[in-house]
Formats: C-alpha cells, structure tokens, sequence
C-alpha cells in the first residue's frame, strides 16, 4: 500500500493481517465479501490478499485494470509453472488452493500457440453443441430432479436442484456411460467442496481417461468424440485434461449460477413485477454476485510495474471479478451500457468458452423449476443462509424452499426418445445399470 493511502477500516470479524493481506476465506468473508472488496480499494486498483493460510497474492478489484491485465498476454501469463512461491517451497502442498491453481496441462494453464491450439479445439467442439437437444437434455433432467422432491413440497434447491443438473447435463453432453458418469460425478464434487480434494481429483481423471479410451474405440455424438476429431490432433493425455478443465470449470460454477440466480428470484420480490424475470435476474446475478467472484490467475513475465506497483517475475496476480464489476466508477456506466459487459466470464484470450451454453442451461433450469413449482419460496429468512467458504466460489450451502407439493406420477418416455447419454446406451447400461450412483439411477428413470 501506498504510504500516502488512508488506513482502511478492516471488515468486522476478520481483519487484515499485520502485514496488510486480507484474507479471502473464512465464514466471515463468505458471509460478506463485498465489505472485504470495498476494504480492499483503499490499497488502490491491486491489494494484498491471502486466498488461504500462507497463500499470498494480489487481487485486481477495478475494472479497467482487470481488463488491462486479461487482455495483456504479453506482460502477464498463466503457465502456473511460473508461479514464483510455489517453485521455492512457500506454498502448503496440501492447500487446499492447489489443486485449482497448479499447472497442469490444459488450456488454462498455457500461453502463445499451444493456447491457440488447445483453445481452438474447445471453441470449434463446444460450438458444434445443438441447443434444441441441449434444451431437451436440460429439460428431462430437470424433470428428473424434481420428481424426486416434488411430492415432498419442499427443497433443498442447491443440493437437491443446483448442484446435480449441470453435472448430470454435461454427463450427457460428454457420452458418459452410467459407470463413468457416476465417478465424474464423485471426482468434481469432492474437488470443489475440498472433500479429500487429492483423491478426489484422482478419481476425476481417472473416470476421464477411460471415457477417452471408450470414445477412442466407440465415437459417438458428443462432445468428447467432437475434441478428440478436431484437427488438433490431441493426444489422449491432452483430451483428459481438457475435458477435465471442460468438466470441472463447468460444473461448479454452473450450479452457482442457478443457485445464486434462483436465489435472487426468491428474494428479490421486483423481477416478479417486472417483463424478462429470468433473463434479468440471471444478469444481475452475474453483475453483482458471479459464481466465480475471484480467479483468472496470471504472473508477469518479468518484473514490471502495472497499476502503480512494482511486481517480480512469477508474482501471482488473480481477477476479483465481483469487485471489478461492482467498482464504485462503474455505477453510472452499467446504468446506461450494456448489461452483459460484465466480467462474469473474464474477458482476453482466456475468456470462457462456454458461456452461451452455460446461459441455455441456467435459463432453462430457472424456467422449467419455475413452471413446474410456480408457487415456490424461500423457506427461511434471507439472513439465515449461509455461502460456501473459499476466494474462488461464491455459492449457497443450501437454499431451502417450500411449495405445495405435487402429485407423484410415474415417468413415461416420450414416442422415439432416445436415452440420455449415448455412451449409455451403447452398452446397454442405460437399462441394466446396478449402480446406486445418480447419474446410474437418473438413466434407469428416464428408461422405465
């Protein structure tokens, strides 16, 4: 911090520590992330922060810098190889930041041509997604979902709701055969709720390495088969870690987005008074509460100077992409521009390449729950819910909900439906799945 900058006021509960880094975990910060934002402006455009017990960083929280930086591939770059204090020891190997910010082969993590590859391969595949069979796979899990509480009257929408779609949509739109899809499922959870985070992840890749070695024998139409034809030729190594990114970066912040977008709905009585409910409160959502508020790792290249701090070479420089959005100069601008040039989906070279997908999903989620349960509402107060802890989530522990209860019917498919997930039905696991895993059960449903 400048030596001319005003002691900040520290947010109640958790101050800075002696050094000035504000730490970006504990209930205290999830409770309340935005007075730990707003502390963190009095250090200028970049503060200090800790994301974990002896993990330091510094986090961009104004958005012109943020966009400065994400779009400067030169200055800045994302090979975590790079990353100067894990290289000389001073980061905990059993962070439980780690898992999601050491290098690994990806698109990511990967700068210049080999970024240009790996990332042309996932735009060109992701694009060849058909969004009316989206909107049907989304729909029947939906459907799914909901028959399994919907006779109860009451919810859990995050556990019973949120959390399970995206994973079981992108099971499908992957391929995944029953066993598989049930590991995937295992793997990205416990990765993300930091359950045994290392074994968690074993289980990820390995789960993905055998759909590899099954789309390699058995293609099919989908969009582990789509990668591995691309003309980039990726080797089975290289598939397992961009479908695991695709996976994973996919999985977690989807359920945020529809948690945290029916969360708004249910608590913000004005989008039922007003035209375009969803699509409004999803945008707001993204404005103001991002399912990935602080990420978009970077390290200068070589010692510079950006946004009046000096910073070495392999310095970690992270994204607040909550903060950015929410800068106090950007009032007036969101009040007259656009309302999708937030950064909820970072921006540059590295900006995800899902997010028209991920859109669909959460809409469509959003509106099927809404038609089925129109008379849904929050079953506690607002200031009862708890946020999951951790810099790189912002998403609800639970979000209960009550309605009146439907009536229990039996699932019939439709004339010539095909079941979810061609992997699946390859196999015939759709039909002879033993398995007691959710994906397992979700198959054996839509096949009864």
């Amino acid at each position: 911090m400048d030596a001319t900058t005003p002691n900040p006021v520290p947010p109640p509960g958790c101050p800075a520590h002696a050094d000035g880094r504000i730490p970006l975990y504990g209930p205290d910060f999830a409770a309340d992330p935005h007075a730990y934002y707003d502390f963190a402006r009095a250090y200028g455009p970049v503060a200090p922060v800790e994301l974990a017990p002896g993990v330091d960083a510094s986090l961009v929280t104004d958005y012109a810098t943020a966009l400065r930086l994400l779009q400067d591939n030169g200055t800045f770059r994302k090979d975590a190889r790079r990353w100067r204090d894990f290289n000389d020891g001073r980061i905990p190997r059993d962070s439980p930041v780690v898992p999601l910010l050491a290098y690994r082969p990806n698109a990511m993590f990967s700068d210049g041509a080999e970024h240009l590859r790996l990332r042309q391969a996932i735009t060109d595949t992701m694009a060849r997604i058909d969004t009316g069979r989206l909107a049907r796979s989304t729909e029947q899990i939906s459907d799914y979902l909901i028959s399994q509480f919907g006779s109860r009257g009451s919810a859990d929408l995050m556990a019973d709701y949120a959390k399970q779609l995206p994973l079981f949509v992108f099971n499908e739109l992957f391929g995944c055969p029953a066993d598989i899809g049930d590991r995937i499922l295992f793997g990205i959870s416990g990765m993300f709720d930091g359950v045994n985070a290392e074994r968690a992840a074993e289980v990820l890749f390995g789960a993905v390495g055998e759909l590899v070695a099954l789309k390699r024998s058995r293609p099919g139409d989908d969009v582990a088969s789509w990668l591995m034809q691309h003309e980039a030729k990726l080797s089975d190594e290289e598939m397992v870690y961009q479908l695991s990114l695709l996976l994973g970066a996919g999985a977690d912040p989807l359920r945020n987005l529809i948690g945290n977008t029916l969360h708004r709905i249910l608590t913000h009585d004005e989008y039922a008074r007003q035209g375009g409910l969803i699509d409004e409160a999803m945008e707001d959502t993204l404005w103001e509460n991002p399912p990935v508020p602080n990420l978009a790792p970077h390290y200068p290249a070589a010692d510079v100077e950006f946004a009046g701090q000096k910073f070495q070479a392999g310095d970690l420089i992270m994204v607040s992409f909550a903060a950015a959005n929410n800068s106090p100069s950007l009032a007036a601008a969101r009040q007259s521009g656009s309302n999708r040039s937030h950064l909820a989906w970072s921006a540059g070279p590295h900006a995800c390449p899902s997010k028209d997908p991920a859109r669909q999903i959460t809409m469509a989620a959003v509106e099927n729950l809404l038609n089925r349960i129109p008379d849904v509402q929050a079953a506690v107060p607002e200031n009862s819910l708890t946020w999951r802890p951790g810099p790189f989530t912002r998403g609800l522990t639970a979000l209960p909900a009550r309605f009146t209860p439907l009536p229990a019917t039996a699932r019939v498919p439709a004339q010539g439906q095909i079941p979810v997930g061609e992997g699946a039905d390859q196999s015939g696991s759709a039909r002879k799945a033993t398995s007691t895993g959710r994906w397992s059960q979700f198959l054996n449903w839509l096949t009864r």
